[in-house]
């Protein structure tokens, strides 16, 4: 039976990544990691040292010693640390958290709008869409602070806020940049009507297809 690592830098990555495959991948044994100081220490250092690479390398290391066939890092601010995993372990994928989407959005084209609640993301992963791609971005103000005192309702209302205002600018779909952020998916396309591409979902469906499911 497949057996999935998920390592977690933020606790609220683990139940949407958890609920995405219960409902769609039910067979795929989870094995969830999380280290919540990964995203506080780097929002302090702000920068991603050698120090934190090692960090990766270890956890990975982990995940693999226990069986793992696949790794899914769930935290899309570290994706130089994510791609030296890919490299050192060859033999098994390793994805980062929106590598599947950045496809999806290559995809569709147009003006793509991403929009993230943590900030280092945005400092991070906009590199990693094709330059020849019109990207623009958004952070979500106060949707993960909201989040973090567990009002939910407010976090999606931050999040579908600042999908508008980018669809407002012209784009023509959104991208969600964290599995965090995957629970508002429906509230932005009922605000904004355009289509919503989440972290979450693309990855699911990625997986599957590299481990033949």
């Amino acid at each position: 039976m497949t057996r999935l690592a998920l390592i977690h830098a933020l606790a609220h990555s683990v139940a949407p990544i958890n609920d995405a495959l219960a409902r769609d991948w039910p067979q795929a044994l989870r094995m969830n990691l999380l280290d919540d100081s990964l995203s506080a220490d780097l929002a302090r250092a702000g920068t991603l040292d050698a120090a934190m690479h090692q960090r990766f390398a270890r956890l990975a290391s982990y995940a693999l010693d226990c069986g793992s066939d696949a790794i899914l890092f769930t935290c899309s601010a570290f994706g130089p640390c994510i791609e030296a995993v890919a490299r050192a372990h060859p033999q098994v994928p390793v994805l980062k958290p929106n590598e599947a989407m950045v496809a999806e959005a290559a995809a569709l084209g147009g003006r793509i709008g991403l929009v993230a609640s943590f900030a280092p993301t945005l400092a991070s992963m906009p590199a990693e869409f094709p330059p020849q791609l019109d990207l623009r971005t958004r952070l979500a103000e106060g949707a993960l602070a909201a989040l973090d005192v567990g009002e939910g309702d407010r976090h999606d209302e931050r999040v579908a806020a600042a999908a508008q205002q980018l669809v407002e600018e012209g784009c023509t779909a959104i991208a969600l940049a964290q599995f965090s952020l995957a629970r508002a998916r429906d509230a932005v396309a009922a605000r904004c009507g355009v289509p919503v591409l989440t972290t979450v979902h693309s990855a699911v469906a990625e997986l599957r297809r590299r481990l033949g499911a």
